[in-house]
C-alpha cells in the first residue's frame, strides 16, 4: 500500500480537521466484513460505521450506520423527507462516489451526496468510517464528520 492518501484524507488536511489513519487487512468479501474490520482495529464495533449509498425517492443519499445492524430503509426514507428508500446500485454508487464497494467514505466524493448519519455516531467521542480505500478507516469526530457533510442526525440502524 503506497501513500495512503485518498480524497477524504485529503479533505480533511485541507481543513486542518484532526483525524488518524487506520490501515487493516480484511478480505472485502468476508461474512460480517464490519465487525472483522473493527476486530482488527481492536475497537468496538459500535464505533466503526459503514457508508451506504442509497436511493430516496430517485435522489442518491449517503446513509451512515454502525455495522453492528442493519439500515433501516424506512427510518432513512423519513428523516429525510422521503417516501421509499432502497440500497443503490453497486455501479452507480461507485461511479458517483468515485470510491468501490468497500471502501466508500462518506467524505471526499466526487459528487456531494446528502447524508444522514445514524445518532448512535454521538455516543462515542470519534468515530471510524472508510478513508476511501479498502484497507484505510479514518478515525475523527462524529461533530467533524457532521460539519463536511452536512449531514443530518437520525436513528437509521435496526439490530440484527
Amino acid at each position: 500500500m503506497a501513500g495512503q492518501g485518498t480524497p477524504a484524507t485529503a479533505l480533511l488536511a485541507k481543513r486542518k480537521i484532526t483525524h488518524s489513519t487506520h490501515p487493516y487487512d480484511v478480505s472485502p468479501d468476508a461474512p460480517n466484513y464490519g465487525g472483522l474490520v473493527a476486530e482488527a482495529l481492536g475497537v468496538p464495533p459500535e464505533r466503526v460505521f459503514k457508508s451506504l449509498v442509497t436511493e430516496v425517492d430517485g435522489v442518491l443519499t449517503v446513509a451512515v450506520v454502525p455495522v453492528t445492524g442493519e439500515l433501516d430503509l424506512k427510518a432513512l426514507a423519513a428523516a429525510v423527507g422521503g417516501k421509499r428508500a432502497a440500497l443503490a446500485d453497486r455501479a452507480v454508487a461507485e461511479r458517483v462516489t468515485g470510491y468501490v464497494r468497500g471502501g466508500i467514505s462518506p467524505l471526499g466524493q466526487r459528487k456531494r451526496l446528502p447524508t444522514v448519519l445514524d445518532s448512535s455516531a454521538l455516543d462515542f467521542p470519534t468515530i471510524y468510517v472508510s478513508a476511501g480505500r479498502r484497507g484505510l478507516q479514518l478515525q475523527l469526530t462524529p461533530a467533524d464528520l457532521i460539519t463536511l457533510t452536512a449531514a443530518h442526525l437520525a436513528p437509521l440502524s435496526t439490530s440484527p
